[in-house]
C-alpha cells in the first residue's frame, strides 16, 4: 500500500466485527510502533495488549464515568449521545504507556518532559497505519483517567498511560472526516 493512500485512508473505527486478531499480526503492528522517532532514540513506549472481557469492561465503566463528568462540566450536548460500547467490542485494545525519565533533552528545557509524549504519539500514528495496512480499523481513545488506568492496567506511577488504540476488524466503512486545507494551516518564513 502507498504509503500516503494509507494515510489518507485510515479511519477512525467505532464498530468491530467480534473476530479476534492473531498474534503475529499483533505483534507486527506493534513493530511498527517500535520504528518511530523518539528524542535520542529513548524509545519511551510500553505497549499494553488487552484481550481479556473482564479487563475490557473496566476500562468501559471508567470512560463511561469520564463521559458523565465531562458532559457535566462542559455542558458539551454531543458527549450525551456519544456512547463507548466499542470499547468492549473491540477485539483488541493497546494501551500506549510513556515512560517521561526517557523524555530527552527537553528534561531540562522550559516546558520540561515533553518529548517522550509526542515520541509515543509517533509510535500510536505507526500502529494505526499498520493496522490499516493489514485491513483492520483502529481507534485512539484517550476518555479515562490516567490514576484510573494505572490501577486497572497496574502500571507503575512513575509512567504514564497516555493512550489506547483499538483494533479489530471494521463492521463497516468510516466515514472521510473533512481537512482543512494545508494552505490554511502552513505558514512559511523565507
Amino acid at each position: 500500500m502507498d504509503l500516503l493512500e494509507a494515510i489518507k485512508g485510515r479511519r477512525s473505527c467505532r464498530n468491530y466485527l467480534p473476530e479476534a486478531i492473531e498474534d503475529n499480526i499483533i505483534e507486527s503492528i506493534l513493530e511498527a510502533g517500535t520504528w518511530a522517532p523518539s528524542p535520542l532514540n529513548m524509545q519511551p513506549w510500553e505497549f499494553i495488549v488487552i484481550t481479556a472481557g473482564k479487563v475490557k469492561e473496566m476500562i468501559f465503566d471508567e470512560a463511561e464515568r469520564c463521559r458523565k463528568w465531562s458532559l457535566e462540566k462542559s455542558g458539551w450536548k454531543w458527549l450525551d449521545s456519544y456512547h463507548v460500547e466499542f470499547l468492549k467490542q473491540a477485539p483488541v485494545i493497546i494501551a500506549i504507556v510513556g515512560d517521561p525519565k526517557k523524555t530527552g533533552v527537553d528534561v531540562y528545557m522550559e516546558e520540561g518532559m515533553v518529548g517522550y509524549q509526542a515520541a509515543c504519539a509517533a509510535a500510536i500514528q505507526n500502529i494505526h497505519l499498520a493496522a490499516h495496512s493489514c485491513g483492520l480499523g483502529s481507534l485512539w481513545f484517550t476518555l479515562f483517567d490516567k490514576k484510573n488506568l494505572r490501577d486497572i492496567l497496574e502500571i507503575s506511577s512513575e509512567k504514564t498511560p497516555l493512550a489506547l488504540v483499538l483494533l479489530g476488524k471494521p463492521g463497516d466503512t468510516p466515514m472521510a472526516m473533512p481537512r482543512k486545507s494545508v494552505k490554511d494551516k502552513t505558514r512559511y518564513i523565507r
